[in-house]
C-alpha cells in the first residue's frame, strides 16, 4: 500500500473518531430536547449475513434501498436506482443486455463466455447472467447492495459485491388487495395490483401483475414513428404454508413478457445529400449533438424482447440446535435485440446488430445455521448448473456492404464499387436482374454448459461482550464446455441471383469468377477465417478457495467499528467472438475499515468506511476499432482502487428527515498494455471521483383528511477521469459536442397524499425535474468502414401523476 493511501486510511479513522466523540451534537437544538418522547430512528433489518440483524450491527458497507425510495422516484427496475446508490452503475437502456458496476468493478459480460462480477439475488437465488436479471419490481420489500467482496455470505460472482433483492411474503394475518395507476408523460400507462389471501391458519397466497406501456421519448423525424415504446407485463405468485411447528415452505413463480423496438440510435456524423457518402477518416470533432439533431431510422426488425419464467421453493426447518434451509430454483429466457448501428435512414449506410439468448439455468442450496452464547455460525453447499445458447449477428444490405467495399477499396473495378458497379452493367444491356437492395447476414453462434459446485461456512465468534471476530471461507469449482461456430455470410436473394447470372455467362463476359461475390465482411478476424463454417468446442474448469475476515468493535450499543479483509472470485471463461480465446480467474482482494454511529437522542445515524482493493487479471470484452473491421477483443488488466463510502439517516423531526449517501474512488490500472498498444499503467479507469445521492421528506398530517408526504431526492455522478484507454472505449473525451462524461445530476419530486387509514392514494410526480439528458453510449461499428457513428442519450423529464386504493 503507498503512503498515500497510508495517509488516507489514517486520516479517515481520525475523522470517524471525531465524529464518535460528539462532532455531531450540533445536530441537537433545544427545541429537540423540549420535545416529549418524540419517535425513534425507525430500525431497519436485513439479512446481509444469512440472518437477521440491524443495519447498524453488520461489519460491512451497505446500501438499502426501502419500499418508500423506490415509490419515491417512481422506479420500475434496478436501472431507475442506481443513481441513488453512490458506487452503483446500471446500464439499463437495453434491459435484455444490462450492465452492472460497483466500485468500479463491471459486469462487462456481452457474451456468454463472461460471468458478471456483480452478484444480483432475488431471495437469496442467484439471478444469473445478465439477459434475465434485468427484470420489473413485484412486490419488492427492500434491496440490499453490499459493497466489496461478498463471497462466503452468497453464491457466485459477487467480486465486486452483491444486490440482494427481498420480495414481500404471503402474509396469514389478513386479506389484502392494493392496485396502482400511473400515467404520465410519452403516453406513460402503468398498472399494478395485488392480492394477499390467508387460505388457512398457515397458510396464504400472494399474487401480483403490472402492465407498462410508453410511447417513448424518440420519435423519426420523417415518420413520426415512436423509436423506443415500452411494453411488457409481469406477474409473481407465490404461496406459502406451514408443515406442523418446526418445517416451513414459501414456493413462488414469476413471468415476464417484453415486446418492445430495441434502443433507438442517432446518427451524429454530418451527411453529405444521398447518394453521398460520409468522409473518411470521421472527424471525431465534428460529431453532432444528438440532443439537439432529429433521429431518423430505417431499423429492420427492430425488437427488444424477452420471455421470462421463474420457479422458486424454499424450505426451512428448525431443530432444537438451529435451522435447515433449502432453496430451489428453476430459471428460464429467451431474449432478442435487435438494434440498429449506423442512426441513417440511407440503405447505403444501414447496419445492424442482433443479440439472441436462450438460457436455463437450475440452483441448489442447502444451508445450516444456528447460534449459542459464544458462536452464530452459517455453512452450507450450492449447485448452479446453466445452460446458455447465444446468436450474434451483424446486418446489412448489399448496399452498404457495396460501401464497405468502396471505402477499404477492395473492389477490382474502376470506380471502387462492386455491387453498383455491377449493376450499372446489367441495366445497360437490359437484364432485368440487381445485386443491390439484397438482405445481408453473419452470424456467430455461441454455446455454454456451465457447471458450479461450492461449499461455504462463516461462524461469528462472540471473543468479548464487546468484541466480535469473523471467519468465513467458500471454496468453488466451476466446469465450462464452450463452442464457436462462425458461419458463411448468408444472403439468399443475392446468392439466387448470382445463380441465374452464371446460367447466363454473365461471369465469364465480366471476367470475374462468381467467389468475387461471396465474402465476409464482420467476423474477420484471424481465427474466425480459418474457422468459417467449423464447430469448435472447449472445455475448462477453475477452483478457488475465498476467506473473508472480519473484526467488529462495539464501544457501546451505539458505536461500532469495524475491519475487514476479503477476496472475491469471478470464474475464468471465454471470449464469444474470438474462437480458441480463454482467460483464467478473476481475483479481488478487498481490505476495509469502517464505523457506524447512533446517536438516539438526536435520531441521527452515521456510518462511513474506508476500503482498498487490488483486481487481478481483470478480463475485459470491447470492441477494438484500430483495425479497419472492428472487432471484439479480451483485454487483460490489473487495478486497484481506494476509497470511502459514507451515509447517514436523520430524523430531523417527527415530520421532517434527511438521508444521504456518498462514495469517493481512485481507481488506476496496475498493470495494463491495451490490445491497440496502449501503456496505460498508472492511468485513471474511467471512473468520477465523487458520486452522492441525498434527499429530504417532510409530512404534514392533516387528522380526519389523512396526511400530505413531499419527497425531494437529487444525485450528482461526478466527472469521468479521461485517460487515453478511456478515450479509446468512447467514455469521455472524443468531441467537445458530445462532453462524454461529464458529471450529472438528476432531482426528483414526489408530493402525495394518502387517506385515513391508507385507503386511497393520489401523487404527483416529477423526475429528472431540470430535463438533463446525458450522452452514454456511442455505436462506433460502422465508423471505420462506413463513415457513421450513433449516439444513445439518457432520458428527459418526465412526470405523471398515481392513484392507489388499498383494501
Amino acid at each position: 500500500m503507498s503512503l498515500r493511501k497510508h495517509r488516507l486510511v489514517i486520516a479517515t479513522n481520525t475523522v470517524l473518531t471525531a465524529l464518535c466523540g460528539g462532532a455531531f451534537a450540533l445536530a441537537a437544538p433545544a427545541a429537540f430536547a423540549q420535545q416529549s418522547a418524540p419517535k425513534e430512528l425507525d430500525k431497519i433489518t436485513v439479512t446481509a449475513q444469512s440472518r437477521e440483524q440491524e443495519l447498524q450491527d453488520v461489519p460491512i458497507a451497505l446500501q438499502v434501498v426501502t419500499d418508500q425510495l423506490i415509490d419515491d422516484v417512481a422506479a420500475q427496475d434496478l436501472g431507475d436506482l442506481d443513481s441513488f446508490v453512490p458506487g452503483l452503475v446500471v446500464d439499463s437502456q437495453q434491459p435484455t443486455q444490462p450492465g452492472f458496476e460497483l466500485r468500479g468493478i463491471s459486469t462487462d459480460d456481452f457474451g456468454i463466455g463472461t460471468d458478471p462480477a456483480v452478484g444480483v439475488y432475488v431471495d437469496g437465488v442467484y439471478a444469473g447472467r445478465g439477459g434475465g436479471v434485468l427484470l420489473p419490481f413485484t412486490d419488492v420489500e427492500r434491496i440490499e447492495v453490499l459493497k466489496g467482496p461478498q463471497g462466503t455470505l452468497f453464491g457466485r460472482n459477487t467480486a465486486a459485491g452483491a444486490i440482494s433483492i427481498i420480495t414481500r411474503k404471503p402474509d396469514t394475518a389478513a386479506t389484502e388487495v392494493k392496485a396502482r395507476l400511473r400515467i404520465g408523460n410519452h403516453g406513460k400507462q402503468y398498472v399494478d395490483g395485488m392480492l394477499n389471501l390467508p387460505t388457512g391458519e398457515d397458510s396464504a397466497f400472494r399474487f401480483n401483475a403490472l402492465i407498462n406501456h410508453a410511447d417513448g421519448w424518440i420519435q423519426d423525424a420523417e415518420t413520426g414513428r415512436d423509436l423506443n415504446p415500452e411494453n411488457n407485463w409481469a406477474t409473481r405468485a407465490a404461496f406459502k404454508t406451514r408443515f406442523g411447528e418446526r418445517t416451513s415452505a414459501l414456493i413462488s413463480w414469476d413471468h415476464e413478457s417484453l415486446d418492445q423496438l430495441g434502443q433507438a440510435t442517432t446518427g451524429i456524423v454530418a451527411l453529405p445529400p444521398a447518394p453521398g457518402l460520409p468522409s473518411l477518416p470521421v472527424d471525431e470533432s465534428a460529431y453532432l449533438d444528438p440532443r439537439k439533431i432529429p433521429t431518423v431510422s430505417d431499423a429492420e426488425g427492430n425488437e427488444e424482447s424477452r420471455r421470462f419464467d421463474g420457479v422458486t421453493l424454499i424450505v426451512d426447518h428448525s431443530f432444537d440446535w438451529g435451522g435447515f434451509t433449502s432453496t430451489t430454483s428453476w430459471r428460464d429466457y429467451d431474449s432478442v435485440n435487435r438494434v440498429e448501428e449506423d442512426g441513417t435512414n440511407r440503405r447505403y449506410l444501414y447496419v445492424d446488430s442482433t443479440n439472441t439468448e436462450s438460457n436455463r439455468s437450475y440452483y441448489q442450496e442447502f444451508k445450516f445455521a444456528g447460534s449459542t452464547d459464544k458462536l452464530d455460525w452459517v455453512a452450507g453447499a450450492s449447485y448452479f448448473d446453466e445452460r446458455a445458447r447465444q446468436t450474434s449477428e451483424v446486418n446489412a444490405m448489399t448496399d452498404s456492404v457495396d460501401t464497405i467495399v468502396q471505402n477499404l477499396g477492395l473492389a477490382p473495378t474502376p470506380d471502387g464499387r462492386l455491387f453498383g458497379f455491377f449493376d450499372d452493367i446489367l441495366q445497360a444491356n437490359g437484364i432485368p436482374l440487381t445485386l443491390l437492395g439484397h438482405r445481408w447476414n453473419e452470424t456467430f453462434r455461441n454455446t455454454l454448459d456451465t457447471k458450479a459446485y461450492a461449499v461455504f461456512g462463516d461462524v461469528i465468534w462472540h471473543a468479548t461482550d464487546k468484541l466480535n471476530l469473523t471467519v468465513g471461507l467458500r471454496y468453488t469449482r466451476d466446469e465450462k464446455k464452450f463452442s464457436w461456430l462462425n458461419t458463411p455470410r448468408y444472403a439468399p436473394a443475392l446468392d439466387a441471383t448470382l445463380d441465374q447470372l452464371q446460367a447466363i455467362g454473365f461471369f465469364d463476359l465480366v471476367g470475374l469468377p462468381r467467389e468475387a461475390f461471396v465474402f465476409d465482411v464482420a467476423f474477420i478476424d484471424p481465427p474466425a477465417m480459418l474457422n468459417k463454417g467449423i464447430l469448435r468446442r472447449t472445455s475448462n474448469s477453475w477452483s478457488d478457495l475465498s476467506p473473508r475476515f472480519v473484526a467488529d468493535y462495539h464501544f457501546n450499543d451505539d458505536t461500532m467499528v469495524f475491519a475487514s479483509l476479503a477476496k472475491g472470485y469471478k470464474a475464468g471463461g471465454f471470449n464469444s467472438l474470438q474462437i480458441g480465446s480463454s482467460f483464467e480467474n478473476e481475483d479481488v482482494w478487498n481490505f476495509e475499515t469502517g464505523i457506524k454511529k447512533a446517536f438516539p437522542a438526536q435520531r441521527l445515524q452515521v456510518n462511513a468506511s474506508a476500503f482498498y482493493y487490488v483486481y487481478d487479471n481483470r478480463q475485459a470484452v470491447r470492441l477494438d476499432s484500430s483495425t479497419d473491421i472492428p472487432r471484439f477483443v479480451v483485454d487483460t488488466s490489473d487495478l486497484e482502487a481506494y476509497g470511502l463510502d459514507f451515509d447517514m439517516r436523520w430524523q430531523a423531526t417527527d415530520h421532517f428527515g434527511l438521508d444521504f449517501n456518498a462514495s469517493f474512488i481512485d481507481s488506476t490500472y496496475k498493470n495494463y498494455v491495451t490490445s491497440d498498444g496502449i501503456d496505460a499503467s498508472g492511468d485513471p479507469t474511467g471512473l468520477p471521483y465523487w458520486s452522492a445521492a441525498g434527499g429530504a421528506h417532510y409530512v404534514w398530517e392533516l387528522g380526519e383528511h389523512g396526511d400530505v408526504r413531499v419527497s425531494l431526492r437529487h444525485a450528482y455522478r461526478g466527472k469521468v477521469r479521461c485517460s487515453e484507454e478511456s478515450r479509446a472505449q468512447n467514455r469521455c473525451g472524443v468531441s467537445p459536442a458530445l462532453d462524454l462524461g461529464e458529471a450529472q445530476n438528476r432531482t426528483d419530486l414526489r408530493v402525495g397524499w394518502t387517506s385515513p387509514q391508507g385507503r386511497w392514494g393520489l401523487a404527483a410526480y416529477g423526475n429528472n425535474l431540470f430535463d438533463n439528458q446525458y450522452i452514454n453510449a456511442l455505436g462506433t461499428y460502422g465508423k471505420n468502414v462506413l463513415g457513421t457513428v450513433g449516439a444513445r442519450v439518457s432520458e428527459p423529464r418526465t412526470y405523471g401523476i398515481e392513484f392507489t386504493a388499498r383494501y
